[in-house]
C-alpha cells in the first residue's frame, strides 16, 4: 500500500493554527493589544473599521523590533517569552505560544511598521496568506503599528459565519475591557469608523472601572484586599443593592490575564449570601496573584482557562475576604477616586433619651360592632385610642391586614412570579370551555359580577358556573404582550411624549446592544435616539407605561433581553415585547378599584390566548361549583 502520511505545507498548518486562535476580530484585537504590553507599551491605540472586517491597527509606543525579530515574529512557535518547558510555569508576560502573528498573517492582509528607539529607521513587512509580499526599511515612530485587513478573505466559510457588525464591535468592546481592566497604568484607545469608543488614561483601578462603565460605578465599588502565603487579592466588589439579573460585570484576573473561573465565581457568590436575592448575581473586578508555579495557563487555546494548584483553600481565602470587605465598606458612595482601600466607617448615634414606644388600647373595641359605628369620629380608628401626640395607624400598613403578612411577604421578587406553577384541577380544554361559555359581557351581567381582590395579587370573580382566581400581574402581562404585537404588526406605535426628555448613559456594550435594537424598542412606543457617546436621549415611553421612570424601564429592557438572549430562540421583537410586557405589567401589592379588575378581567378574555402567560404560565384557576359543594358533603 503506498503511503499516505504527509507533513502539512506551512500556509495550511498556519490556517488551522487560526482556527483555534483567531475566531473572530476581537481575537485579533486581544493578540494584538497583549503583544504590545508584553513590549512595555505606555500608549495603545486601536482603530477598527466595520467592527474589524474591514481594517485592524493597533498602534503602539513599546521597544519596537528589529529587522530579525520582524521577519522572525511571523514564524509558527516564534516567541521572545520562553525558552524551554520550564518556563512555561515561570510565566510573568501574556502571549508565548508563538502561534498569534503567524495565525493572523494566515488569514488576512497584514503589514507591520517597527522601529528600536535606539534606531533611525525602521522596518516594513506586507503579508498575504502567510506569503511575505515586501520587507524594506522605512521612516516610521517608535514602537509598532500593526494593520489587519480583510480578514479570513482566503476562509470565505469563516468570514460568512461572523455575525453583524454591531455583534462582532461587542466582542471586541469586551476584549478591550478585559486589558483595559488588567493594566490601569497604560494609556488606552479604541476608535471604531472613526468615532473614539474609549480614551482611557493612565489612572488607578478604581477610576478605570468608572471610566470604562460609567460614573454611576463610583458608588457601587467595595474595596477588598487580602494577602497570605498562597494568594493576594485585590479589587473591588459591587454592593449587594446592585446586584443584578444577568451576570455581566464579572470579571476575575490571574497575575495580570483574564480568566473564567467557575469554582471561585462561587466563592463570591457564597459570600453575598443572605445579602442578595436568589438569581441576583453580583459584580466584581477581583485580581488574585499567586506564583506561576502554582497555576497552569496552558490547558486552553485562548488562556482564558487556569488550574490553581490548592483551589479550595483559595475559594476558602477568596469567600472570606469578600464576605469581610462587604461588612466593613463604607455605606455612604465616595467621590474620592484615589480612595481604595480605606474605611471609613463613622457610627453616628442618635442623640438625646431614647424613649420606648407606648401602646394606647382601647379596652372597649369590639370588632363585631365596627360595622354598627358609622359615626365614629375622624380622629378615632378602631381599636386604637386618639390622641395628639399618637396618630391612628394606617389600615393599609398596620391593623387587621397583618394577619395576612405572610401572604404578603411570600410574594416572589420581580420576575421570579413566571417561576410559580399553579396546579389546574381540571383539564385544559375543560376549563376553557366553563369559563368561555359562563363569562357573561352585558352591562347587566357585569354589574352584577361579584369581584374581590385577594392578598393585593389576585382577583377573584364570579361567574355562572363557579369563579375564577386570575393572577393579575400575569393577566396584565398576557394583555399588554398582544397589544404590543398588534401595535408593532400595524406599525402604529402610541407613545407617550416626555415633557423633560431623560438622558441615560450607557456602558459602551450597552449602548452597542441598544443600537441594534433601537428600530425594534421604538416600534414598540418608545421614542429614544442617540445623544452623544455611549448615551441615548428617551422622548417618549409607550402610552401604557406611563407613570413609570423612563430611564429605569430602558434599563429593565436591556438587562432582560441579555438576560433571555440564548435561552429564548425567539424572534427579536416578540422577546423584546415579552420583556417590555412583563416591565409595565401591575406588579403584585398594587390595590386595585372594582372597576379596574372588571376592566382587567373583560381585558384579558378578549386575548386570542386568554389563559396563559407569552411565556406559557397560567393565568387563572377555575373553581367549578360542583366541585365547591363537594367540600361541603362531609
Amino acid at each position: 500500500m503506498a503511503d499516505i502520511i504527509a507533513l502539512l505545507p506551512d500556509r495550511v498548518a498556519n490556517q488551522i493554527a487560526a482556527g483555534e486562535v483567531i475566531q473572530r476580530p476581537a481575537s485579533v484585537v486581544k493578540e494584538l493589544v497583549e503583544n504590545s504590553i508584553d513590549a512595555g507599551s505606555t500608549c495603545i491605540k486601536v482603530i477598527v473599521k466595520e467592527a474589524g472586517r474591514a481594517l485592524i491597527q493597533v498602534v503602539d509606543n513599546g521597544f519596537g523590533m528589529s529587522e530579525t525579530d520582524a521577519r522572525m515574529s511571523f514564524e509558527r512557535h516564534s516567541t521572545s517569552k520562553i525558552r524551554q518547558a520550564d518556563d512555561l510555569f515561570k510565566l510573568h508576560t501574556k502571549g508565548f505560544r508563538g502561534e498569534a502573528l503567524a495565525s493572523v498573517a494566515a488569514v488576512a492582509h497584514v503589514a507591520l511598521k517597527t522601529r528600536i528607539h535606539d534606531e533611525e529607521l525602521g522596518t516594513h513587512i506586507t503579508l498575504e496568506g502567510s506569503e511575505i509580499k515586501t520587507q524594506e526599511l522605512c521612516s516610521c515612530p517608535a514602537g509598532t503599528s500593526f494593520s489587519v485587513k480583510n480578514l479570513f478573505y482566503n476562509v470565505p466559510v469563516r468570514r460568512n459565519f461572523l455575525k453583524s457588525n454591531q455583534v462582532e464591535m461587542r466582542h471586541i468592546i469586551e476584549e478591550f475591557q478585559r486589558l483595559a481592566l488588567t493594566h490601569p497604568e497604560v494609556e488606552l484607545h479604541l476608535i471604531h469608523n472613526g468615532n473614539a469608543v474609549f480614551n482611557l488614561p493612565e489612572v488607578s483601578l478604581r477610576r478605570r472601572i468608572v471610566g470604562i462603565f460609567g460614573k454611576k460605578y463610583n458608588q457601587k465599588l467595595v474595596p477588598v484586599s487580602s494577602s497570605t502565603d498562597i494568594i493576594r487579592i485585590a479589587g473591588f466588589v459591587g454592593k449587594p443593592e446592585f446586584a443584578r439579573k444577568t451576570k455581566g460585570e464579572q470579571y476575575f484576573f490571574a497575575n495580570g490575564r483574564f480568566i473564567r473561573h467557575h469554582y471561585l465565581g462561587h466563592a463570591v457568590v457564597a459570600a453575598f449570601e443572605e445579602l442578595i436575592p436568589k438569581g441576583m448575581h453580583p459584580s466584581y473586578f477581583l485580581f488574585l496573584e499567586v506564583e506561576p508555579s502554582a497555576i497552569d495557563v496552558n490547558i486552553h487555546p485562548t488562556k482564558t482557562e487556569i488550574k490553581f494548584e490548592d483551589e479550595r483553600a483559595i475559594y476558602a481565602i477568596l469567600r472570606s475576604a469578600v464576605r469581610q470587605s462587604l461588612g466593613q465598606y463604607n455605606i455612604s458612595p465616595t467621590l474620592d477616586f484615589d480612595q481604595e482601600t480605606s474605611f471609613n466607617v463613622s457610627p453616628s448615634m442618635p442623640s438625646g433619651e431614647i424613649k420606648p414606644p407606648v401602646i394606647h388600647v382601647n379596652p372597649d373595641y369590639n370588632p363585631f360592632e365596627s360595622e354598627k359605628k358609622p359615626d365614629a369620629g375622624p380622629n378615632t380608628t378602631a381599636g386604637y385610642s386618639s390622641s395628639s401626640d399618637n396618630k391612628p395607624p394606617d389600615r393599609s400598613a398596620a391593623g387587621w391586614q397583618d394577619l395576612y403578612k405572610v401572604a404578603r411577604d411570600w410574594e416572589a421578587p420581580e420576575g421570579a412570579e413566571d417561576t410559580v406553577e399553579v396546579e389546574i384541577t381540571k383539564t385544559e380544554t375543560a376549563t376553557q370551555q366553563v369559563i368561555s361559555s359562563s363569562w357573561g359581557t352585558e352591562q347587566n351581567e357585569r354589574e352584577s359580577r361579584i369581584t374581590v381582590q385577594l392578598h393585593r395579587r389576585y382577583i377573584l370573580t364570579s361567574i355562572k358556573s363557579g369563579f375564577i382566581l386570575i393572577d393579575q400581574h400575569r393577566a396584565h402581562q398576557r394583555i399588554l404582550f398582544d397589544e404590543l404585537m398588534e401595535t408593532m404588526q400595524k406599525q402604529e406605535n402610541h407613545s407617550q411624549q416626555q415633557l423633560f426628555p431623560q438622558t441615560v448613559a450607557l456602558s459602551s456594550s450597552d449602548f452597542e446592544l441598544l443600537k441594534t435594537l433601537e428600530a425594534d424598542v421604538n416600534a414598540l412606543g418608545f421614542d429614544i435616539a442617540e445623544f452623544g457617546k455611549n448615551t441615548y436621549v428617551i422622548n417618549g415611553i409607550p402610552a401604557d407605561a406611563s407613570g413609570q421612570d423612563p430611564g429605569h424601564l430602558l434599563d429593565a429592557l436591556l438587562e432582560q433581553y441579555k438576560l433571555n438572549a440564548n435561552e429564548l430562540k425567539l424572534d427579536r421583537r416578540e422577546h423584546l415585547a415579552r420583556v417590555l410586557a412583563r416591565n409595565m405589567a401591575i406588579r403584585p401589592g398594587k390595590d386595585l378599584g372594582k372597576q379596574e379588575m372588571q376592566h382587567l378581567a373583560d381585558a384579558l378574555f378578549a386575548c386570542e390566548i386568554p389563559y396563559y402567560t407569552p411565556s406559557g404560565k397560567p393565568v387563572m384557576v377555575t373553581f367549578p361549583l360542583e366541585e365547591i359543594e363537594k367540600r361541603f358533603e362531609k
